[in-house]
């Protein structure tokens, strides 16, 4: 194993605390740590590494520097370290702009990320499922749709809301039962996620792929759009998407909040966990309470 430098500082902004900066041959170095028993299984580091290597060059993202399994026998997590690389984290961007008034800025960061989610949809796949070894063979997602996602997920929140939000669900469902193809899927694309240049807004890099499958072509626009509503950016991101794809920005922005709900739905099944969770909840209740993908939390 590479010399990681004596100490491994925890980076900020993630919520798992698995990913680390360290130090490989005196060059900055990012260390992701799999414990034994990842829901992804013992291949996770080495999918994830054979994930980086396809989109590069096409996208930016880290160079890969070693990965290394875990042996649950001995409690050794699994290993990827991967080059760092520069730019400000663009959930801090999309702050400083907003308080700054800059329509413009949001409005060019919004088509830098855009266009990131645009290039993941053109890299299609034959089915949607889970990458499930570093061959990245597509396996099978549950049967169902999001109505049943709904029940079985949030099993605990009251009938009636429950019974509102699959309504939303199946409305949604057949919203994206229109697009009959399958695409590489982020699945945690937003902003926190992605490094941006401060001065021009070009994103600079694309992190924290332990989420990617075959999956809808609007997941990853739902994901961008999810909590950073201000118009100018909203613009930027629709339009980015719809200059290589196509389609009007109102019919993607419906698309996109409908495949957001398999996240949402899944993240507030895991309230409590973490603050994005927690805030997911809030939003899914909007929208449960107004019956309405696009509904906003009255608090705010």
């Amino acid at each position: 194993m590479s010399d990681l430098g004596p100490t491994l500082q925890p980076l900020a902004g993630g919520h798992s605390g698995r990913t680390f900066l360290g130090e490989v041959a005196g060059e900055r170095a990012v260390v992701r740590l799999y414990p034994p028993g990842d829901p992804r299984g013992d291949a996770a580091p080495e999918v994830d590494q054979a994930l980086l290597r396809l989109v590069r060059g096409l996208l930016p993202v880290p160079e890969v520097l070693e990965v290394r399994l875990g042996d649950e026998s001995t409690g050794r997590p699994g290993l990827l370290v991967t080059s760092w690389l520069p730019g400000e984290r663009g959930d801090l961007v999309v702050e400083r702009l907003t308080a700054a008034g800059d329509t413009d800025g949001l409005r060019r960061l919004g088509t830098s990320t855009g266009g990131v989610a645009a290039a993941l949809a053109a890299m299609p796949a034959l089915r949607p499922g889970p990458f499930v070894d570093p061959e990245l063979t597509v396996g099978a997602f549950p049967d169902g749709g999001l109505d049943e996602w709904v029940v079985s997920r949030l099993a605990h929140w009251p009938e009636a809301e429950r019974a509102a939000l699959a309504q939303v669900a199946r409305d949604a469902q057949d919203l994206l039962d229109t697009v009959q193809r399958a695409c590489l899927v982020h699945s945690d694309l937003n902003p926190k996620n992605l490094l941006v240049d401060p001065d021009t807004l070009e994103v600079t890099g694309v992190l924290d792929w332990e989420f990617a499958h075959a999956g809808h072509p609007w997941t990853d626009l739902g994901n961008l759009l999810r909590f950073d509503r201000e118009p100018a950016y909203v613009d930027g991101v629709l339009n980015a998407w719809a200059s290589r794809h196509g389609g009007a920005a109102d019919a993607l922005l419906d698309g996109a909040r409908a495949a957001d709900l398999w996240a949402l739905v899944d993240l507030a099944a895991r309230a409590g966990e973490n603050p994005v969770a927690d805030r997911s909840t809030v939003l899914l209740r909007a929208i449960a309470e107004a019956g309405d993908v696009h509904a906003w939390p009255h608090e705010a």
